[in-house]
């Protein structure tokens, strides 16, 4: 019996997202220079696009 194509793991899956996990914000923000460490609220962060 083969597995749903719905139920495969993440490592298969290779569309783009276009929503971002706060984490992943968080992070991406630190990387481009935008974020103050302790000054910033993680339940009001700006919209940002993901890395091609």
């Amino acid at each position: 019996m083969s597995q749903h194509k719905s139920l495969r793991g993440s490592s298969q899956i290779k569309v783009k997202r276009n929503v971002l996990k706060r984490f992943e914000r968080v992070d991406l923000l630190k990387k481009r220079g935008q974020w103050k460490e302790g000054a910033g609220n993680v339940h009001k962060l700006p919209k940002t696009k993901p890395e091609e």
